[in-house]
């Protein structure tokens, strides 16, 4: 074992922090997978009380390395991997190897978001652990599944999003594709890991065995468009899939800023049309449905527009009140102080050994009677390395250690 490397970086550990409160309490997951959609989902794991090991090879995940005005740790790794705790393991090592079956023996879930066939190499594939421990919920992500001509791809969020047709809606008709910022692909893949892993628990309950779960980055970038992916026998393919509304739904300018209005319903098509002062729109027969509005959309966004003009985006949105759903474009800085996010707790301080202090998104599910841990930062590369090892007798400190 490569003792060096096993320095702490933090004066007390990780787990020191937890509290057994939440309703994963006790399940105790391996997290090997980099980048957003596998971390993440590890993370909403930990986020209901699992205890989350974070295993890095040497270099650490690769989303330490990305761009951020931080100068000691990346923005996005922060984000991503918050409550778990973090070790280095190189799996080429056989120390290292041998310390990872270790913990695998007293696992409940092992998630890594290796290509197919790599799993194999480095023996750690699914048939391999399932001998050492029949329990394990074993998940394994990936860019387009395990099998198929594509199953050996390398998968990254917006490629999925240009392949399955995502940014082809997106742009603008008649415009190029456009990408939809924000990894919501990876994002909703860890949201279909989490759900699937705890129901993978649920089903162990009564069987008392683990099992393999598979998630891709392709089933998700699908079942994210399950409302455009219909096609009716019969009709053709070539169809309009287009859900948005005519453009009366939509984000418009105002005299200062930007809002976005929904007005599908009939009642919210006349508060608007009432609040704008365009009563002459709503009671026009020609636009008395969401269809009707989007074919006339050249007649009514014009006027629209001239009559938002008259107001900031906030004072509109004050003004729309409930009665027209609708928000003033803010940045995400806006978010740390909004009052609604403040009231919901959904921002926690958290301590990093080299960022210091900092404020960040947690408890992104609410639970009246188990409410999970308090939520910690994420973790410095190998911060609790030297504890973890320890804890399964594979770390003898050396003398100066």
């Amino acid at each position: 074992m490569n003792t060096q490397r096993m320095e702490t970086l933090s004066p007390e550990s990780n787990a020191a922090s937890r509290e057994d409160a939440g309703p994963l309490a006790g399940i105790r997951v391996l997290d090997l997978s980099a980048y957003i959609a596998g971390p993440y989902g590890c993370t909403l794991l930990a986020d209901q009380g699992a205890d989350v090991i974070k295993i890095e090879p040497p270099g650490g995940d690769n989303l330490r390395q990305y761009p951020s005005t931080l100068a000691s740790e990346s923005r996005a790794f922060l984000g991503v991997n918050r409550s778990k705790r973090g070790i280095v393991l190189d799996l080429k090592r056989a120390e290292d190897h041998a310390a990872l079956l270790k913990l695998v023996r007293d696992a409940d879930v092992l998630v890594h978001n290796f290509r197919p066939g790599v799993a194999e190499r480095l023996g750690i594939d699914h048939d391999r652990l399932n001998l050492i421990n029949p329990r394990l919920i074993y998940c394994a992500i990936t860019g387009y599944g395990e099998s198929g001509p594509m199953k050996d791809k390398a998968g990254y969020d917006q490629v999925l999003q240009t392949m399955t047709g995502m940014c082809a809606l997106q742009g603008k008709r008649g415009g190029p594709p456009e990408v939809i910022y924000g990894s919501v692909v990876d994002y909703y893949a860890a949201a279909l890991l989490a759900a699937g892993v705890a129901s993978a628990l649920f089903e162990r309950e009564r069987s008392g065995l683990g099992q393999f779960v598979g998630v891709s980055l392709l089933r998700s970038a699908l079942t994210m468009q399950s409302a455009r992916m219909i096609w009716a026998e019969g009709e053709s393919l070539d169809i309009g899939r287009d859900m948005r509304s005519g453009g009366v739904t939509g984000i418009h300018p105002t005299r200062d800023g930007y809002i976005y209005i929904s007005a599908n319903t009939p009642h919210f098509w006349r508060a608007l049309c009432e609040k704008t002062g365009l009563e002459r729109l709503r009671d026009d027969p020609r636009y008395d449905t969401v269809r009707k509005r989007a074919e006339h959309y050249n007649d009514i966004v014009p006027q629209l527009h001239e009559a938002l003009s008259a107001r900031s985006a906030l004072e509109w949105e004050a003004l729309f009140g409930d009665e027209v759903p609708s928000a003033a474009a803010r940045r995400i800085e806006d978010m740390f102080e909004h009052p609604q996010v403040l009231a919901e707790g959904m921002i926690d301080t958290f301590r990093h050994p080299a960022v210091g202090r900092y404020r960040g998104v947690a408890h992104p599910i609410k639970f009246g009677r188990t409410p999970g841990p308090q939520a910690f930062a994420a973790p410095a590369l190998n911060q609790d390395g030297a504890e973890i090892l320890t804890s399964i007798g594979a770390f003898v400190p050396r003398a100066e250690d």
